[in-house]
């Protein structure tokens, strides 16, 4: 009776062990990163950038954290074009700070940044030249002039031939004041938080621009300092607060070469709103 006694014990004990064990073991698999947790890493120059990753961070209650580079710079538009046109016809590297935290704690990273030239900003290159991000997921989140989220995540993909590279939301430094209404959507429509949205309408068939479409086209784009060319169709959809305007463009390219690109446009319902473009796609 007591031999089966110490053997009930011992099984229980042991039982009790492997919980613990497996217990500790999942702990532990958490705290490295094999759960899902989220890092927020972000470049911002102008603080634009910013603004888009620390309202992820309000949104998401992740983590963040900032890269920065060792020589900022310059907040001039026309001093940092001449600088990154430099550094890119050199192929300098572009040194950073040290980030200070443990990347393999996080399986999955929303990285921020702005589009330079169609692509992140070379401290983000520094970044991912520095790093192993091999087996995450990485989510790019974008600040731009006229465009470049999706030619910029294609070259994130390009760098990264090992982590699954997804595009994410994007928007155009004078727009910033729509960023919050329009991540919230975009974090509830692909699952990264719960909510309830209103399902939005497929666009309708595209029409050859009237005059009327012309001149939406023009107002829209009036005040960007490149000129986006000449719409030849345009397709529409009605909101939940107003109209999106798709326009298929024809441009002309630095070697006079014809090119075609989507402009898309937008104009609130409410009374003496302007019509704004919010992306360009070359």
């Amino acid at each position: 009776m007591r031999k089966i006694l110490t053997a009930a014990i011992l099984t229980v004990s042991l039982a009790i062990s492997l919980i613990s064990c497996a217990s500790r073991s999942s702990s532990t698999a958490q705290e490295k990163g094999t759960n899902d947790s989220t890092l927020i890493i972000y470049y911002s120059q102008t603080g634009a950038t910013r603004q888009l990753a620390e309202q992820l961070k309000k949104e998401l209650g992740a983590d963040i954290v900032e890269i920065e580079p060792v020589e900022p710079y310059d907040s001039d538009y026309n001093a940092t074009i001449s600088r990154w046109i430099e550094e890119v016809e050199n192929n300098k590297k572009v040194p950073i700070k040290s980030l200070d935290i443990d990347l393999d704690d996080y399986n999955k990273i929303l990285l921020c940044f702005p589009v330079w030239g169609g692509t992140y900003a070379l401290p983000v290159k520094t970044f991912l030249d520095e790093n192993d991000l091999k087996g995450k997921t990485i989510v790019t989140f974008a600040t731009f002039g006229s465009g470049g989220i999706a030619t910029a995540t294609n070259d994130l993909a390009n760098a990264e031939p090992d982590a699954k590279v997804i595009k994410g939301y994007g928007v155009r430094n004078a727009r910033m004041e729509k960023m919050p209404s329009e991540l919230d959507r975009y974090l509830i429509e692909n699952g990264y938080k719960e909510g309830v949205l209103e399902q939005l309408a497929a666009y309708e068939e595209p029409t050859i621009c009237n005059e009327e479409a012309v001149e939406l086209f023009n107002q829209a784009t009036s005040g960007y300092r490149y000129p986006l060319g000449q719409p030849v169709t345009v397709a529409k959809r009605k909101t939940p607060n107003g109209t999106d305007y798709r326009f298929q463009v024809k441009t002309k390219g630095p070697d006079g070469e014809e090119n075609e690109a989507t402009v898309y446009v937008t104009v609130d319902d409410t009374e003496g709103a302007k019509p704004e473009f919010t992306e360009v796609l070359r």
